[in-house]
C-alpha cells in the first residue's frame, strides 16, 4: 500500500499525491498559468523555493509575484544581482552580508576604493543585463570544510569568518545564479528574470563590518525593489515628497531644534520646539487625567543592581549608559521606566480595593544606539516617553485593554491619524520568564484584542523581553508607516521586583502590569507630526500661531497693541516691526509656517481692523479686532476642549 502526502490549500481544498512533490509540480497540476506566475511555495507557513519537494502532509499556499509576500524575495534576489554586478565591474570587491529590508535591501562591500555615487549608473545598467539572462537560481548544500575553502581560496574573509562561526550541525547552503555563488539560507525565485525592471539603486554609505566601529568600515548600496513600475515611481514620488517634509530641515526653517557633536542623539530645543513639545505634554496630560492616571515622576539614575533584579541588565545592558560613582557603585542612567514605577507602587500597601492602578509619567530615558543609526528626532538616544503602567487583577486584563486601545485610537484621531494598523507581537527569543508565564500573558492579550472587535496582524517574536505587546502603527499623509504606542502585558516584573497586593481571600498576590505608551516618544511623535503635516501644524499646535507685521514704521504702536491682546487671550503670538517690506516679511514668516500673519498699515491703524492671511493663501481677508479675536477663540481650540463643549 502507497502512502499518499495530503496538501491542504487555503481555501480547504486538498489534493492527495503518492510520492514527494515540488511546488512547481503542484502549480502546473493545477494550470498552465498558475506555473508561469508562481515565484515560491509556502509550506506550513515558511516560504521555500518552488523547486522544495514536500515529503509529508502540509499546509501549503502558492506564492505570486504580484503577491505582498513576493516583495521580500524581489528584494533579496535584486540584492544578489547587484552583488554579481559589483564583482563583475570590481573584480577584487569582497562581498559581505545583503539582506532585504523595508522598501528595498543593500550589500555590504568590502573594497579598498570605496564606491561613489558616480558608480551606481553602471552597475544599474549591469544588473539590467544579468537579468536579461534569465538565470535560474540553484540550491546547493556544502559541506563546511568545502565551504571554507572555497571562499578562503577566493579572498573572502568576511564570508569565511561567517562559515567558521556557524554550528558544525548548521546546514551550509549556497545558492547559484549563472557562475556567480554566494552562502545564503534562501529561499529565491526560479530565476533572475523575476527581478524584472522595476528597481533602482538608491544611495552609498559606510557601515562597519557588523554593526561594530572596531571593525572595519565596508561601503553599503543601498537599493529599492518593486513588483512594477507603478510601484517604483509611486515609491520614487514618496521619497522626492519625504525629502520635502524632511523634519531636520524643517527643524531649521522653522527654528525648533538643532543637535551638535557634543551631546550625540540628543535634542537641543529651541523656544517654538519646546512650546510644540509643552504642548503635546499637556494634551496628553489632560486626556490621562480624564482617563483616571495619576502622575508620577521617578530618578533617571539608579543602582546597577535593581536593573539586575528586574533583569534589564542581562537583556539590555549593552544598551544602558553607566557611570562610576566615588561611593564605588555602578549606576546606570535608566534606558526605560518601568522599575521606578514598580518602586513607586510597592510604597505603602495595596489591597484589590485599590486595583486598577493607573500611574503615568513622562520619563527621560537613555539608550545606546549606533551613531550611524541617528536620525534626527526619529532615531535619538536621549527621549522622553509618555509612559504608564496599570497595576490590576488578571481579571481587570481584558477590561483595561480594551480601554487602552480605545484611548490610543481617540489621540491619534485628535492629531489626524486615523489610518492605524495593530500587530500582535508575541515571544522573542531574548526573554524572562516561563512559558507558562508567557502562555498566560499571550493568552490574556489576545482575548482582549477579541472583546475591543478590533482588527491585527501577528508579528511573531518581536514581543517586549518581559512580555507580548501590541504595537499601533499610524500612516502618514504620504503613505508612510511610523509604530508609535503600545501596549504590553507583564506578567513577569511584579514578582521579580516584589510587587504585591492584598487579594479579597487575604492573601498576597502578584499584580499583573501593563506597560503602555500612547506617543511612544515625544521627540519621535513630534518629528512624525512636522513630517506629516509638512511643518503647516494645526494652528492649536503651532508653535506661533499669530505674526503681526507692519507695513509702515508709524504703524509700531498698534501693532504692539494687537499683540498684547492676543497675548491676553492666550494666543502665541509674535510682532515684527523691523524696517522692511511687507512682502518680504510675508515670504519668511510664511516659510517658518506661521499659521496666521496679520498685517497692520494705516488703515488698519484708522479703522482698529487687522488684514489676515493664512498659510498657504494669498488671499487677505480683514475684519476687526474684536471679531478676530472671537474667530480665534475657537480656531485654536485643541480637540479635547471642542469635546467638552
Amino acid at each position: 500500500m502507497t502512502n499518499t502526502i495530503k496538501i491542504t490549500f487555503p481555501d480547504g481544498n486538498t489534493k492527495n499525491v503518492n510520492k514527494a512533490i515540488s511546488g512547481l509540480e503542484i502549480a502546473e497540476s493545477i494550470s498552465k498559468s498558475l506555473a508561469k506566475e508562481s515565484i515560491a511555495i509556502k509550506i506550513n507557513n515558511e516560504i521555500v523555493d518552488l523547486s522544495r519537494k514536500i515529503e509529508e502532509d502540509s499546509k501549503v499556499e502558492i506564492i505570486k509575484k504580484n503577491d505582498d509576500e513576493a516583495l521580500n524575495l524581489i528584494r533579496h534576489d535584486c540584492a544578489h544581482v547587484m552583488a554579481e554586478a559589483v564583482q563583475t565591474l570590481f573584480p577584487n570587491t569582497q562581498v559581505t552580508i545583503g539582506p532585504a529590508i523595508e522598501n528595498g535591501f543593500y550589500y555590504d562591500f568590502a573594497k579598498e576604493v570605496p564606491f561613489t555615487t558616480s558608480d551606481l549608473e553602471k552597475i544599474e545598467k549591469k544588473m539590467h543585463e544579468i537579468i536579461s539572462k534569465g538565470e535560474n537560481f540553484t540550491r546547493e548544500v556544502w559541506e563546511k570544510k568545502d565551504a571554507i575553502d572555497f571562499f578562503d581560496k577566493k579572498g573572502e574573509k568576511y564570508k569565511t569568518e561567517l562559515i567558521k562561526e556557524l554550528p558544525n550541525d548548521e546546514t551550509i547552503s549556497i545558492y547559484k545564479q549563472g557562475d556567480w555563488l554566494d552562502l545564503c539560507k534562501g529561499p529565491h525565485m526560479p530565476s533572475t528574470k523575476h527581478v524584472g525592471k522595476a528597481f533602482k539603486l538608491m544611495k552609498v554609505a559606510g557601515a562597519y563590518w557588523r554593526g561594530d566601529s572596531s571593525n572595519a568600515m565596508l561601503t553599503r548600496i543601498y537599493g529599492t525593489a518593486w513588483r512594477n513600475e507603478k510601484e517604483l515611481s509611486k515609491y520614487l514620488a514618496q521619497i522626492d515628497e519625504a525629502e520635502k517634509r524632511d523634519h531636520r530641515k524643517l527643524g531649521k526653517e522653522m527654528d525648533l531644534f538643532h543637535f551638535q557633536e557634543e551631546a550625540p542623539g540628543a535634542v537641543f530645543w529651541h523656544p517654538k520646539g519646546w512650546s510644540l513639545f509643552q504642548s503635546l505634554i499637556n494634551y496628553m496630560r489632560l486626556r490621562q487625567d480624564r482617563a483616571g492616571y495619576v502622575e508620577t515622576n521617578t530618578p533617571e539614575l539608579l543602582d546597577k543592581s535593581l536593573w539586575e533584579k528586574s533583569g534589564h541588565w542581562e537583556k539590555f545592558g549593552e544598551n544602558m549608559f553607566t557611570t562610576d560613582s566615588k561611593e564605588e557603585k555602578i549606576f546606570a542612567i535608566k534606558p526605560m521606566n518601568c522599575p521606578g514605577a514598580v518602586e513607586v507602587y510597592k510604597q505603602g500597601l495595596k489591597s484589590y480595593r485599590d486595583l486598577p492602578l493607573r500611574m503615568s509619567e513622562f520619563g527621560k530615558v537613555h539608550r545606546y544606539e549606533p551613531s550611524g543609526a541617528l536620525h534626527g528626532l526619529m532615531r535619538v538616544r536621549a527621549f522622553t516617553q509618555d509612559d504608564a503602567h496599570i497595576f490590576c487583577t488578571e481579571d481587570q486584563i481584558t477590561e483595561e485593554s480594551k480601554t487602552v486601545c480605545d484611548l490610543i485610537l481617540s489621540i491619534y484621531k485628535d492629531f489626524g491619524f486615523s489610518d492605524v494598523v495593530i500587530k500582535f507581537s508575541d515571544r522573542p527569543t531574548k526573554r524572562v520568564g516561563e512559558d507558562k508565564i508567557w502562555d498566560k500573558a499571550e493568552t490574556a492579550l489576545k482575548e482582549a484584542m477579541e472583546a475591543t472587535g478590533l482588527k491585527y496582524s501577528l508579528n511573531p517574536g518581536e514581543g517586549a523581553f518581559y512580555g507580548p505587546k501590541l504595537e499601533f502603527v499610524l500612516r502618514d499623509a504620504i503613505g508612510r508607516d511610523w509604530q508609535c504606542g503600545t501596549l504590553q502585558v507583564d506578567l513577569n516584573l511584579p514578582g521579580r521586583l516584589g510587587a504585591t497586593y492584598v487579594a479579597e481571600d487575604g492573601n498576597k498576590k502578584t499584580p499583573v502590569m501593563l506597560h503602555r505608551a500612547l506617543f511612544g516618544s515625544l521627540e519621535r511623535f513630534a518629528g512624525i507630526l512636522i513630517e506629516h503635516y509638512a511643518g503647516h501644524l494645526p494652528l492649536w499646535l503651532a508653535p506661533t500661531q499669530v505674526v503681526i507685521a507692519t507695513i509702515t514704521s508709524d504703524t509700531d504702536n498698534y501693532a504692539k497693541e494687537v499683540k498684547d491682546q492676543l497675548i491676553k487671550k492666550g494666543f502665541r503670538t509674535e510682532v515684527d516691526i523691523r524696517n522692511e517690506k511687507i512682502g518680504y516679511k510675508i515670504r519668511e514668516h510664511s516659510n517658518m509656517k506661521i499659521p496666521l500673519i496679520i498685517a497692520v498699515g494705516k488703515n488698519e491703524n484708522e479703522n482698529k481692523t487687522v488684514s489676515v492671511r493664512r498659510l498657504g493663501s494669498n488671499n487677505t481677508e480683514t475684519e476687526t479686532l474684536e471679531n478676530f479675536l472671537q474667530k480665534l477663540q475657537k480656531e485654536t481650540k485643541s480637540p479635547i476642549e471642542e469635546k467638552q463643549n
